[in-house]
């Protein structure tokens, strides 16, 4: 079963709730914006199997940019949050990222590391304001549609090891 069964069953109930903040998520609102994003990938030109990084820490955004490219057939590549702008720059272009979505606080990093990488359309920041290559998240998805995609598919995560697990 995926969210949006779950939201079909029971809308109001909780998707997940954030341990630091007790926000709660509801099914049907995880749905919605998971949704939105994968409209907005698509409409970002990505297609199934394109790739798409997440560079920031945990938050609920967090886990609706992995959802997006679950339900939208892409690979989302989950950076560590601490790395700095040339390692963050190496997995970008190693994954073949074509957007990448972060947060307020770690923009001036990922600022750096877009200078090293040609293949970064866009660069979606959660909490922050529209300002120069980055684009407000809350705002890119606030008028895309709540409905999924015409060509939903299973995506998955690309994940980056240090090489000692």
């Amino acid at each position: 079963m995926y969210a949006g069964q779950y939201a079909d069953i029971n809308p109001d109930r909780p998707a997940f709730i954030m341990a630091s903040t007790g926000e709660s998520v509801s099914y049907r609102e995880y749905d919605n914006r998971t949704n939105q994003l994968a409209h907005l990938l698509r409409e970002y030109g990505l297609k199934r199997l394109d790739h798409y990084a997440i560079f920031m820490e945990n938050n609920h955004r967090y886990l609706e940019a992995c959802g997006a490219g679950e339900r939208s057939g892409l690979y989302y590549t989950c950076i560590n949050s601490y790395l700095k702008a040339d390692e963050l720059a190496y997995i970008l272009n190693n994954s073949e990222s074509k957007v990448v979505i972060t947060s307020i606080e770690k923009v001036p990093i990922v600022l750096e590391a877009m200078d090293h990488s040609p293949n970064i359309t866009h660069c979606l920041v959660v909490g922050g304001k529209s300002e120069g290559r980055c684009i407000s998240y809350e705002q890119a998805i606030a008028n895309c549609p709540i409905t999924p995609i015409d060509d939903e598919s299973l995506g998955t995560a690309m994940l980056y090891s240090s090489g000692t697990t």
